[in-house]
Formats: structure tokens, sequence, C-alpha cells
């Protein structure tokens, strides 16, 4: 069962930045550079929507709202995802989830807050 952790949460100013990492474990570097990645989040009271994606790590795709402002990455010898996130704003607030997909299967990181004070 691939394993997901997410780290570098936190509270930060607007305009601030953090660095959001998923690391993944009990997964083969070729299924790792295989697999679809995501970062997604969720607002109190909303639901859990995309912010990004990575594809084979080289396609990347952003919801409208964090273009030009989020970054996503990944390192294969690392096995590790990143979303740099600059420029944020008080609506970036919510519970970031990193998401890994090979084949059929799914799998989520336990979440990670982030706030972002006005």
């Amino acid at each position: 069962q691939v394993q997901l952790v997410e780290s570098g949460g936190g509270l930060v100013e607007s305009g601030g930045s953090l660095r959001l990492s998923c690391a993944a474990s009990r997964i083969s570097v070729f299924n790792f550079v295989s697999a679809t990645m995501g970062w997604y989040r969720q607002a109190v009271g909303k639901q859990r929507d995309v912010v990004a994606q990575i594809t084979s790590g080289v396609s990347t795709n952003y919801t409208d709202s964090v273009k030009g402002r989020f970054t996503i990455s990944s390192d294969v010898a690392e096995k590790t995802m990143y979303l740099q996130m600059d420029s944020l704003k008080p609506e970036d607030t919510a519970v970031y989830f990193c998401n890994l997909v090979i084949g059929r299967s799914s799998y989520w990181g336990q979440g990670i807050q982030v706030t972002v004070s006005s």
C-alpha cells in the first residue's frame, strides 16, 4: 500500500510563501514516475478541489485561481512531490491533500493545514 505524507504547511501572512512536500513510500521509482500526482484542497464547508497536477514528472496543469502563483514539481530520486505556493491569499486557506493515482488505484495523504492571514 502506497503511503503519502505531507509536510510544510502552517500559518503565513497574505503575500507570503510556503512549500508543501508529499513524500511517497512503498512505491517503486517506475510507478512513481508513471503516476499522476496532484494537490487538492478543501476549505471549511466546501468540497475538495484539485489545485495542481503533474503527470510523468513533466506535464503540469493548474486550477485558474493559482496559475502564476503556485508551482508543482516532483523529485524522482526522493519520490517526493512539491507545491511551491507564492503570493498567498486568504482564500488559499484550506487543508491541502496530496494524491497519487496509478492505474485504478488512488492514494491520499492525511492532509495538512495552510492558513493565510489577511
